[in-house]
């Protein structure tokens, strides 16, 4: 019986290794649809984040607030498994600012990530995620203040409106607060893309990630940003291949993290988000906008 466990094993080792091995490879072929390094062909620095009006951006799916516009220090805690064994709850605890994305949980895992939410980040795709778990996501920090982006085709659609969902829901729960991004803060963010990257999201068949949203967001709303678990953009080139890394924390048997990004960044088909370009792009933005990375660490 233990024999056949470890030849399965085995098999599925070797299996996981041809595969990267193949993504790997065909992510260095000259052939690539997107790659960033001809990208930086723009003519001048976008406007500056720290400018961009707040007025319009975002605007409250529940009652007539406005979404507070300032942090002297928030912190990004991201999705990855580069968060787990790291015991960072406590510290995270005490950042003034905190901000999550889509469905990433604390129960079970408050040790590694803390509980604490002052933002958190949901993207369209992720809206009956967390609206299903209101214990988690509502109840268990009820001063968490959403942010809900999407495409208005999406968001504001005359049938099935995933805004009239996100207000049914506040009904159920009155110290709900809820904001969705305005549709001219979602041409905001593409055009903004383009300035960065020299390609139109749409013509490169390319979605926008939630990170990409609430690195912006964060960048508006605070003073300082400092992100917990995001990998920095040359991570997948230099990780051994057969390390395993859960693209989520909280999904251990999920796709690989950097399996994730390598398909993305350079699959021809659908759209796709090209998380790798994104992050070469907040790598740019660090020095500028006050950004520090940690577990791992970019510098």
């Amino acid at each position: 019986m233990s024999s056949n466990k470890e030849q399965r094993s085995a098999v599925f080792v070797i299996l996981f290794a041809l595969i990267t091995i193949l993504i790997l490879y065909s992510s260095n072929s000259a052939n690539e649809v997107f790659h960033y390094g001809s990208l930086r062909g723009r003519t001048r620095r976008p406007v500056n984040l720290k400018k961009w009006s707040f007025s319009s951006a975002y605007f409250p799916i529940l009652g007539n607030k406005t979404l507070p516009s300032r942090c002297n220090q928030c912190v990004i805690i991201t999705s990855s498994s580069h968060l787990l064994g790291t015991k960072l709850g406590p510290e995270i605890e005490r950042a003034e600012c905190t901000i999550r994305m889509n469905d990433a949980p604390t129960s079970g895992y408050s040790a590694d990530v803390g509980n604490k939410t002052t933002f958190r980040v949901v993207a369209h795709s992720s809206v009956f995620r967390v609206l299903r778990k209101p214990q988690e996501f509502v109840n268990r920090t009820p001063e968490t203040v959403f942010i809900f982006w999407g495409p208005p085709n999406k968001m504001q659609k005359p049938q099935g409106s995933l805004l009239r969902v996100i207000q049914r829901a506040g009904l159920m729960f009155p110290n709900m607060e809820a904001y969705a991004v305005s549709p001219a803060r979602m041409q905001q963010f593409d055009d903004l893309f383009r300035g960065e990257t020299g390609k139109d999201r749409e013509k490169s068949h390319s979605w926008l990630s939630t990170g990409w949203f609430t690195m912006v967001i964060a960048v508006e709303l605070c003073d300082h940003v400092h992100v917990y678990g995001m990998v920095p953009p040359d991570y997948c080139s230099q990780r051994p291949r057969l390390q395993r890394m859960p693209y989520h924390y909280y999904e251990p048997k999920g796709p690989d993290e950097c399996v994730t990004y390598i398909q993305n960044e350079h699959s021809r088909k659908g759209n796709h988000h090209r998380f790798i370009t994104e992050k070469k792009v907040f790598s740019s933005w660090a020095q500028l906008y006050g950004i520090t990375f940690s577990h791992p660490s970019w510098t």
